[in-house]
């Protein structure tokens, strides 16, 4: 779909690699001016770069969402650089493949730390900046692991429930501020994060096989499917859409 994006300041968390990226770009090839959050400087840069080889405005923000201070500060790079804010991504995240008792009090502090805290801490923080602009939208990247259990992923499955939840109850409150906050939550994509942590001997042939056969299409998305239903949410053809949490994974949770 052709999205105007012109005038608008995104800011993407977890902007440096896997859907992330793939988002800061498009957002960033339909008009939008972005700031790609990131804790790697190198893989954060690399995204800035090839934004800006093709014309788009882009600046690096590097940090931990996971961190509240970092999150704002975040927010704060869009303001300083751009103007304000406009537009918010919640892409930050990592995986960790264990049931509860394989799973360390470290395991479960760092995957609600980034996949939760992050998304609360940047989510809180942009408010202000939204409503300085009279509204706006925030996406927050969950996963099909919100919407059902999945076996071997205790902490990441809770993990994503509380992003589904959280994206309802804060539409919830700032519907009427004209400030949408929306979920999509993705299945399988092709991104690195799906061929990680996995038992050792296990080969990528291997997890895409399994992957597939969960998936009544038949196939993995690339992360730009992502990409393209988060330019829809931050259209103005999705204004009235809010507290959603939209499933992208060829059918696995229509089971």
């Amino acid at each position: 779909m052709q999205v105007d994006l012109s005038g608008r300041v995104a800011v993407v968390s977890g902007g440096s690699s896997g859907m992330g990226a793939a988002i800061s770009e498009r957002l960033a090839g339909s008009g939008a001016a972005v700031v790609v959050g990131g804790r790697n400087l190198d893989r954060t840069v690399a995204v800035v770069d090839a934004i800006t080889a093709t014309g788009g405005r882009a600046v690096a923000g590097l940090g931990d969402v996971a961190n509240s201070a970092d999150a704002a500060a975040l927010i704060d790079v869009g303001v300083e650089s751009f103007g304000g804010v406009d537009l918010v991504i919640n892409a930050a995240g990592v995986i960790h493949r264990a049931d509860a008792m394989g799973t360390s009090d470290d395991d479960w502090a760092r995957i609600m730390s980034i996949n939760v805290d992050g998304t609360f801490f940047l989510s809180r923080a942009a408010i202000p900046a939204l409503r300085a602009r009279g509204g706006g939208v925030i996406v927050n990247i969950s996963s099909t692991c919100g919407l059902v259990g999945s076996a071997n992923l205790a902490a990441y499955c809770a993990s994503k429930g509380a992003v589904t939840n959280l994206t309802r109850a804060m539409a919830l409150d700032h519907a009427a501020e004209g400030i949408r906050i929306n979920a999509i939550c993705p299945g399988s994509v092709d991104t690195p994060m799906l061929v990680s942590e996995h038992p050792e001997g296990t080969t990528v042939d291997d997890v895409f096989a399994r992957n597939l056969a969960s998936i009544p299409e038949g196939r993995i998305p690339e992360p730009s499917e992502v990409a393209d239903l988060t330019l829809f949410l931050c259209s103005d053809a999705a204004r009235h859409i809010h507290g959603a949490n939209l499933s992208l994974d060829g059918g696995y949770t229509a089971r």
